[in-house]
């Protein structure tokens, strides 16, 4: 990630999981799934200051208390309503302050604006204010997690901004039209988040698949929480099914779904790191392992475009 000066993981964690919206995950597995990742090669751990309200972010700190080598990026932004006036210096100032103490440094390696409006990217004070908290050490970089395509593509043109953080995987594949060439020009690092459409991607539901009441899978199916993108990548639930198992075709024995999926994210021309979530040390071991997997073949990547096509873009393609 040139802008960003860092080398990290090309498989990396997500740790909205260990926080909220996922059921429940006590303090001792969280740590367990932690320490798995460091152990397992992972270096760049991704977080956020609601998830859980800090939860995530203070299981990140302690980590990094044990491990200081390793790259923690968090999110600001959600704990306010999202109106453009809302993302202010002020208010950076305290969520960063907070995200400093959860996180326990006094400096941030990486804050990104947590999807933020669209006002917001074309707001030159917006950045103006996070190039100031660069220059006062409270973070040593910045960059946004976006929703759409479009949002990336102005996020990359703002000259500091070292990361885009996007939703790329089998069933999202409008970003490599011209968001990663983009990012690839500017050196701006992709962060490929959802990789595995919620677990979808992992190929253990099935239809009688029941998640509980108080995990996005199941609340937040029409975005009645928030962009419904993020659930599923977007993709209705019987659809992403019937998807799943033309995928399963392409797999190669040893390989699981999940290896697959990750590799196939890992393969595009841009992507610095991949942040599939984990809830326990077994799939962290399991997804870290997809980076030494061999590099998916043509037919294979193309396989993936027609399904795409044929079952996915009518979803998903204009939407984000």
């Amino acid at each position: 990630m040139p802008r960003l000066g860092r080398e990290v993981s090309v498989v990396g964690l997500g740790t909205w999981q260990l926080g909220a919206d996922w059921g429940s995950v006590d303090p001792a597995g969280a740590e367990a799934t932690l320490e798995a990742a460091v152990d397992a090669g992972i270096t760049f751990f991704d977080t956020a200051d609601v998830y859980g309200d800090g939860r995530s972010e203070q299981f990140s700190g302690v980590l990094h208390g044990r491990h200081p080598e390793v790259f923690i990026a968090t999110k600001m932004g959600r704990r306010v309503e999202q109106l453009t006036e809302n993302y202010t210096a002020e208010n950076f100032a305290a969520w960063n302050d907070r995200s400093r103490a959860n996180l326990g440094v006094e400096t941030l390696d990486l804050v990104q604006l947590h999807c933020p409006p669209d006002g917001v990217y074309d707001s030159d004070e917006v950045f103006e204010a996070l190039d100031r908290m660069v220059d006062a050490g409270r973070i040593n970089a910045y960059g946004v997690s976006v929703e759409t395509c479009d949002q990336a593509l102005k996020a990359i043109a703002r000259p500091h901004v070292a990361t885009v953080q996007i939703i790329l995987n089998c069933f999202r594949l409008k970003p490599l039209e011209e968001v990663l060439p983009a990012a690839a020009q500017a050196g701006v690092g992709i962060i490929a988040r959802v990789p595995l459409a919620s677990g979808m991607l992992s190929g253990r539901y099935d239809r009688s698949t029941v998640f509980a009441a108080d995990d996005h899978r199941n609340y937040n199916r029409h975005g009645e929480a928030f962009d419904v993108g993020e659930t599923f990548s977007g993709v209705p639930f019987e659809t992403g099914l019937q998807a799943v198992e033309e995928l399963k075709q392409l797999v190669d024995p040893g390989v699981t779904l999940a290896q697959f999926a990750l590799r196939w994210v890992i393969d595009q021309a841009g992507v610095s790191t991949v942040i599939p979530g984990a809830r326990n040390p077994e799939q962290v071991r399991g997804n870290a392992a997809a980076a030494a997997l061999a590099p998916l073949r043509p037919e294979q990547l193309e396989a993936v475009c027609d399904i795409y096509d044929q079952l996915l873009r009518a979803h998903v393609h204009d939407r984000w």
